[in-house]
């Protein structure tokens, strides 16, 4: 009987292993499959016929799969190393276009903030509209005392209108915050200029002196053009306190110079030209400029509808003694005008205006105070001691070019602390109703001129004209110890 074939024993089997996997495991080299055992009850297969099927099958299989893995890889790696080079060129091209931006840039504070887009234009027309601040009084002085012989009128016309204005104001810069600056200082200034149309006419055609009043008193519905620039450069650089810093420098110098010049230009209209020309080219130049500030309409803040919560920026913490601190500035400014008239003459109030400017520009490209509180105090504490010096020349000295020089100082405080008090008022003021509260600061202001003027004109009318200088410094002093009091009372930043 013919002996069986001997078997060889059966191999352990192997894990099952993806073309990839194998080709990983060998590096790569194509392997001969492991030879099997043909299965229980089945005949041997020749050994050419054992090697020959599978390592044709695995041939086949590792060929495949190369080719399969070979292709999504070449897929892959061109998919994702191109994302990643993509990526990698456009943060270069990013970091190309930021280094090129910063060189770009212009170093001065001043040139980087009318760089922001809009602003040159809302700042032409804001200046237009700002110039007949320091026209339209003066120039209705001059009409009125021309045409009827009476200053005591005239000037009692023109405080009418300041006192109305002192109450009309702050409404009309609510309405301004809550339907928007183009919708509300438009007609307003519309109103405004017809009522000083109407002062034109009375005064022309000798009408009742009552007329002169009421025609006046219409003017109190002129916007404060100074107060919606500056919520302007508080919505396009919020959070931004350099800015911000700069921004209230730059509107605080076109204060000082828009009075500096108004009453100049004003004057000379009304000598070479007419006694009506001063004010009827004042109410040219307001409407032309509201309408071109208005028009901008991409910087306009958005307004803000007021709800049943909403409360005046009188009640907000720390603004009622703000406030005070602007009344009692506005009472160095009014009392310093009158004594200097009297003393010297109107034409040397301009170094005061002059030297307020320059100190206003050069404060505002200083890095912002971190404690605005403290710096409020060091300002009015600076300006109580600049202000002496009008005080002594005066009484040392007759010499005119040294009051003027005393009086050129003495203005290198007063901008520096309105900027730093402006800029509290903006922190204290909800974001909606920044309008109005500045608003409030300028009434205040204004109330300040007005008793500061009455104040120094009794010390001058009473004491002289050197004694008078007495009053700007008690009112700054007065300015100081109200902040510090606030100060005290309120809570550090």
């Amino acid at each position: 009987m013919p002996k069986p074939p001997a078997t060889r024993p059966r191999p352990a089997a192997l894990p099952a292993l993806s073309p990839t996997a194998l080709l990983a495991v060998t590096g790569g080299q194509l392997v001969a499959a492991p030879r099997t055992a043909p299965e229980p009850g089945g005949r041997a297969e020749p050994e050419s016929g054992r090697r020959a099927a599978p390592e044709s099958g695995a041939r086949a299989a590792l060929e495949s799969g190369g080719r399969a893995a070979s292709e999504s890889g070449a897929r892959a790696a061109p998919e994702s190393g191109g994302r990643a080079a993509s990526e990698d060129v456009r943060r270069r091209a990013g970091r190309r276009e930021e280094r090129r931006a910063v060189r770009r840039a212009p170093t001065n504070p001043y040139l980087r903030l009318l760089a922001t887009p809009g602003a040159r234009a809302f700042t032409a027309g804001n200046l237009i509209a700002r110039l007949p601040m320091g026209m339209l009084g003066v120039s209705a002085i001059i009409m009125i005392a021309g045409s009827r012989g009476s200053y005591a009128l005239a000037g009692a016309v023109t405080a009418t209108g300041l006192a109305a204005t002192a109450v009309v104001a702050p409404f009309t810069a609510r309405l301004v915050d809550r339907f928007g600056q183009a919708r509300i200082a438009v007609p307003a200034t519309a109103l405004a200029v017809l009522g000083s149309l109407a002062l034109v006419l009375c005064v022309h055609y000798d009408a009742p002196a009552w007329t002169l009043f009421a025609a006046y008193a219409a003017t109190a519905t002129t916007p404060n053009t100074g107060g919606m620039s500056r919520a302007r450069w508080a919505h396009l650089h919020r959070g931004d306190q350099a800015a911000l810093h700069t921004a209230n420098s730059f509107e605080q110098a076109a204060d000082e110079l828009c009075f500096m010049l108004g009453p100049v230009v004003a004057a000379t209209l009304c000598g070479a030209l007419f006694p009506e020309a001063g004010t009827l080219v004042g109410a040219f130049l307001l409407m032309t400029g509201v309408l071109v500030f208005a028009a901008q309409r991409t910087t306009e803040p958005p307004p803000t509808p007021r709800n049943r919560t909403a409360v005046s920026p009188l009640r907000a913490p720390g603004m009622p003694a703000l406030l005070a601190v602007f009344l009692a500035t506005g009472a160095v400014f009014g009392a310093l005008e009158v004594v200097s008239i009297a003393h010297a003459g109107g034409a040397i109030l301009a170094l005061q205006a002059a030297g307020s400017c320059a100190a206003g520009l050069l404060y505002g490209s200083l890095r912002p105070a971190r404690n605005v509180h403290r710096r409020l105090l060091f300002c009015l504490a600076a300006m109580t001691a600049l202000m002496s010096l009008p005080l002594l020349a005066a009484s040392s000295t007759a010499s005119l070019p040294v009051l003027a020089l005393c009086l050129l100082l003495a203005g290198a405080a007063t901008a520096p602390t309105m900027v730093t008090g402006m800029t509290l008022v903006q922190r204290a003021t909800p974001p909606g109703q920044l309008n109005e509260g500045m608003t409030l600061s300028v009434t205040a202001l204004l109330g300040g001129v007005a008793a500061g003027a009455a104040a120094g004109g009794w010390l001058v009318e009473h004491t002289g004209t050197v004694s008078g200088y007495a009053a700007p410094m008690g009112a700054a002093a007065l300015a100081l110890s109200v902040a510090a009091a606030g100060t005290l009372r309120s809570r550090p930043e």
